[in-house]
C-alpha cells in the first residue's frame, strides 16, 4: 500500500537513472506489487511447521521448522531493481531475517524508495537498511561474518566473485546471472503472433533483461517469412528520448554497454553474420558518443562464436533449423540456462511436454517469453546461476530445523 502511494513519482526517476522509457516503468511496479501480494498470501502455509503424525511412533512427536538465517545481503541489479529486491527482501523479512540492500550505482534511488515504504509501513530501521558500496567493499561485505546469506543478481563475472567470497566466509548465497535465452519456432507456429511476441521479448528494455531472447531458431519451412516479418516489425520501434511517452526503446545503461554491444555485432559480422537492418534506416539517435543503440537483427550467425557471450542489448540472431532435435541441440549448446521458449500450435501441447525434459534451462515457456509469474520459480542452470523464488523461495531464505520429542506415556 505504501509503495502504491509512490506510483506517480517513481517512473520518471527510474527513466532518468537507467533510460527505460517512462511509459514502461509502471509495468515493473505492477509486477512488483503482484509478486508481493502473492508472497504474502502463501507465507503462513509455506512457513508452517511440517508435522509427521502419520509416521510418528508411539510416544514420539516430530516436526521440521523453517528458521531464519539471520542477516541477508541483497546485491540488486539496475535493470529490474524493484522486482529483484521484492523477491528476496519481502520473504526474507517475513521469515524473520534482517536485510541489507546494496543497490546498483546506476539505480541507487530504487532501493531508497523501496526501503522507505517498508519503514513507513512499520518495519524497524535496524531490520532493513540500504548501503551504497563499491564492488570491492561489496565483496568485503559478503565475507563479513555477520552476513549469513548473500543474494546476487548480475553478470557471470561478478557473480563468480560473490560466489568465491561467500564460500571463503562459509556463508550461503543465491546467484542469478542472466543468460542468452533461446527460442525455438516450430513449423506449425502462428507466425504473426510469434513474431510480435519475440520482437518484444528481444527488444524490450533495449534487450537489457536477464531473460531477453537473444537467439531464435526457426524451422526452415517458415524461416524466410518469419525473418521478413521480424525485421519489418523491428524497424517500427521508436528509439529516442525515454521521457517521451511515444518512445518504446530508450538508451542503454552506459557507454561501456554501447561499446560491448557494438563490438559483439562487429565480431559477428566479421565471422560471417549478415545485418538485416541497414544503417541508412537506423534512427537518428543511433550514433557514436551517445547511449543509443538501435535494434539489429542478424542471420548467418556463427553459432559457436555468437552463443557464448551475453549481448544484453537490442540485438538478436536468427538461425534456420531443419528439425526439432537440431533446435534442441543448438539451444543446449550454451554455457547459460535461464529460460527457453517453444512456439507451436496450441493443439500440439504434448510436444512442449516432451521437450521440457530435453531443454537444459531453469524455465521453459510455451508461446510466451520474458515473463515473471509470481507463483513460479525463477531459476537457472549452468552459468545462469541457481536461485529460486515464489513457493520454494521461502525454503531458499530459511534453514530447516528438525525437532524430535519423546513424550512419556501417561498410562
Amino acid at each position: 500500500e505504501e509503495f502504491g502511494n509512490m506510483r506517480d513519482e517513481i517512473p520518471l526517476v527510474r527513466t532518468l537513472q537507467m533510460g527505460r522509457p517512462v511509459s514502461q516503468v509502471p509495468g515493473e511496479i505492477r509486477g512488483m506489487l503482484d509478486h508481493a501480494e502473492y508472497m504474502l498470501s502463501i507465507a503462513e502455509s509455506v512457513l508452517a511447521d511440517v508435522l509427521l503424525p502419520d509416521t510418528d511412533k508411539p510416544w514420539f512427536r516430530r516436526s521440521i521448522k523453517r528458521v531464519p538465517f539471520g542477516v541477508m545481503l541483497v546485491v540488486a541489479p539496475w535493470n529490474y531493481p524493484f522486482l529483484v529486491m521484492i523477491n528476496s527482501v519481502l520473504p526474507a523479512l517475513i521469515a524473520g531475517n534482517a536485510a541489507i540492500i546494496k543497490p546498483s550505482p546506476q539505480t541507487p534511488l530504487a532501493a531508497e524508495h523501496l526501503v522507505s515504504t517498508f519503514h513507513k509501513a512499520g518495519v524497524p530501521r535496524d531490520v532493513l537498511q540500504v548501503i551504497h558500496l563499491s564492488p570491492k567493499l561489496t565483496t568485503t561485505a559478503v565475507k563479513n561474518q555477520l552476513v549469513d546469506f548473500a543474494v546476487f543478481t548480475g553478470s557471470v563475472a561478478d557473480g563468480r566473485v560473490i560466489d568465491v567470497a561467500a564460500v571463503e566466509a562459509s556463508g550461503f548465497k543465491g546467484v542469478e546471472l542472466g543468460g542468452k535465452d533461446p527460442a525455438y519456432v516450430r513449423a506449425d507456429a502462428n507466425v504473426d503472433y510469434t513474431v510480435a511476441e519475440l520482437v518484444d521479448g528481444a527488444i524490450f528494455n533495449s534487450g537489457q533483461s536477464c531473460c531477453a531472447v537473444e537467439c531464435i531458431y526457426v524451422h526452415e519451412s517458415i524461416f524466410d517469412d518469419f525473418v521478413s516479418r521480424f525485421v519489418e516489425l523491428t524497424e517500427k520501434d521508436r528509439l529516442g528520448d525515454p521521457t517521451q511517452p511515444e518512445t518504446n526503446i530508450g538508451p542503454v545503461v552506459s557507454l561501456a554497454s554501447v561499446e560491448r554491444i557494438r563490438k559483439q555485432v562487429a565480431a559477428s559480422v566479421g565471422a560471417g553474420a549478415k545485418l538485416l537492418i541497414p544503417k541508412s534506416s537506423l534512427p537518428l539517435p543511433n550514433r557514436n558518443g551517445t547511449l543509443y543503440v538501435a535494434p539489429q537483427v542478424l542471420v548467418d550467425v556463427n553459432h559457436s562464436a555468437y552463443l557464448h557471450e551475453v549481448t544484453f542489448g537490442p540485438v538478436v540472431g536468427i538461425q534456420k533449423v531443419a528439425f526439432g532435435e537440431e533446435a534442441i541441440a543448438l539451444t543446449n549448446d550454451s554455457p547459460y540456462g535461464l529460460t527457453a521458449s517453444v512456439w507451436t500450435n496450441p493443439e500440439s501441447e504434448v510436444a512442449i511436454l516432451q521437450l521440457v525434459d530435453k531443454l537444459h534451462t531453469g524455465m521453459v515457456f510455451l508461446n510466451r517469453c520474458d515473463y515473471l509469474d509470481p507463483a513460479l520459480v525463477w531459476t537457472g542452470v549452468k552459468n545462469s546461476g541457481l536461485t529460486v523464488s515464489a513457493l520454494v523461495g521461502y525454503d531458499h531464505l530459511t534453514k530447516a530445523k528438525s525437532v524430535q520429542m519423546k513424550i512419556e506415556n501417561s498410562q
